[in-house]
């Protein structure tokens, strides 16, 4: 039963994408390549945010981030880790650009942007007295 749990994080993922993990498409697209599909939550349960947003240099906004393979291969971002040492390393493309084709840089299941949505064009809603 372990094994089976262990071997669904280890194994490559499948091209959709579940509630909390991040698309990457800045360069991937551009380069024919699969979108990134980075799971937050599942690098999050092992590692405080300052490891990636601090010590890593990892933007809070994913628009801003500048994040390619060459520095990846230099051991920047992502290479700190995935470097074949303390996780697989870059050569293992499939296991991170498994994204669906186009798909746009976003968290996935995100209601915050719904949120930053003006209401629509008109009067507001005013409730109703009782």
């Amino acid at each position: 039963m372990i094994a089976v749990f262990v071997m669904g994080f280890a194994s490559p993922r499948s091209v959709h994408a579940e509630y909390g993990d991040i698309i990457l498409n800045q360069h991937s697209g551009k380069e024919g390549m699969a979108p990134v599909v980075f799971p937050h939550w599942f690098h999050r349960i092992r590692f405080t945010c300052k490891v990636c947003h601090s010590d890593l240099g990892f933007p809070f906004n994913l628009h801003s981030a500048n994040i390619n393979m060459l520095k990846i291969i230099d051991g920047e971002y992502c290479g700190a880790c995935h470097n074949g040492k303390i996780a697989w390393s870059v050569q293992n493309c499939g296991m991170c650009h498994s994204g669906k084709a186009g798909e746009k840089t976003h968290v996935v299941g995100s209601v915050f942007q719904n949120l930053l949505v003006p209401p629509a064009v008109g009067k507001p809603v005013r409730a109703k007295a009782k």
